[in-house]
């Protein structure tokens, strides 16, 4: 049995020697197949009986720093099926936080945030509470949110739209708010998307979030519905967050991710991307950098 190794960096600096050094740490390694210039190369290697591809990924890691590493099986690669988190993740805010400025509690509200997302408090009730705090808040307070202060993770469009262009379904699924994912995984090219609904009062919004809470258990979920809809191995299924309610879905998963991940999220992954954009979950698949399909 085969597996590989996927080697990224930062754009051009991938340099050819740290490559080598990689490679030369590795069983039985094949030549390097590059796929993208000085950026992100694939290393095929002997697969040794009770490896732990984790720990090989972060001895690689040691030897490269700054360069993400992922050690996978080199069979069934290019998933067909793809869930990803939407804060902090495809976007680079909290869209909560956001809101709580809005109402003079970003910090009070970020601080809870925070901690539910490294895992330190449940998810469900600290939800509950921040929600309350947004009581009375314009509906309309989410335009200027996304107008303003939402910003898209670099190759999260070219990601999805590579993805989709080869028969992959494609599942936003967030702890936050319909209100954001609707338009966001839109924005992005999702198929879908999942979270949790904000009841109104009016044009306000009530201070309340429509239960059940979508959260952990319903991302992990989410995946099982719709690996079985479609009829899908778990290897065929890839899925990536950066929280403590997104570890059970990344578990779940034929490759599961932790994206620039809290620090038990990226123990529990089997694979993290901390320094690249989302173009890396392309690399990992085997995708080479002429077939992105830009977005």
């Amino acid at each position: 049995m085969r597996d590989v190794a996927t080697l990224i960096a930062a754009s051009g600096r991938l340099a050819t020697a740290a490559v080598a050094q990689a490679r030369a740490a590795l069983p039985e390694a094949d030549e390097v197949r590059w796929l993208a210039e000085a950026t992100a190369a694939d290393i095929a290697f002997a697969a040794t009986a009770g490896e732990d591809r984790r720990a090989l990924a972060n001895r690689l890691r040691g030897l490269l720093p700054g360069v993400d590493v992922v050690v996978q099986p080199k069979a069934h690669r290019r998933k067909k099926l793809f869930l990803a988190d939407m804060d902090s993740t495809m976007i680079g805010q909290e869209c909560i936080d956001e809101l709580a400025d809005y109402a003079g509690l970003k910090a009070h509200v970020a601080a809870i945030t925070e901690r539910a997302m490294r895992g330190e408090i449940a998810f469900e009730p600290a939800l509950r509470e921040r929600v309350a705090l947004l009581k009375g808040l314009p509906v309309k307070t989410v335009d200027e949110v996304i107008g303003k202060r939402i910003h898209l993770t670099p190759g999260g469009r070219t990601l999805i739209a590579t993805m989709r262009a080869n028969s992959a379904h494609t599942a936003m699924v967030s702890g936050g708010f319909t209100l954001f994912t609707d338009r966001i995984g839109a924005m992005i090219g999702f198929d879908e998307s999942r979270a949790n609904a904000l009841l109104l009062d009016g044009e306000m919004l009530a201070g309340t979030v429509a239960e059940p809470i979508f959260g952990r258990d319903g991302k992990r979920a989410a995946l099982i519905e719709l690996r079985n809809r479609l009829g899908l191995a778990k290897s065929e299924t890839m899925a990536a967050g950066d929280g403590a309610n997104d570890i059970d879905m990344i578990a779940e998963a034929g490759l599961g991710v932790a994206f620039h991940a809290k620090p038990k999220v990226a123990a529990a992954a089997a694979a993290r991307i901390d320094h690249a954009d989302l173009s890396a979950l392309l690399y990992v698949q085997g995708y080479r950098q002429e077939e992105f399909v830009q977005r």
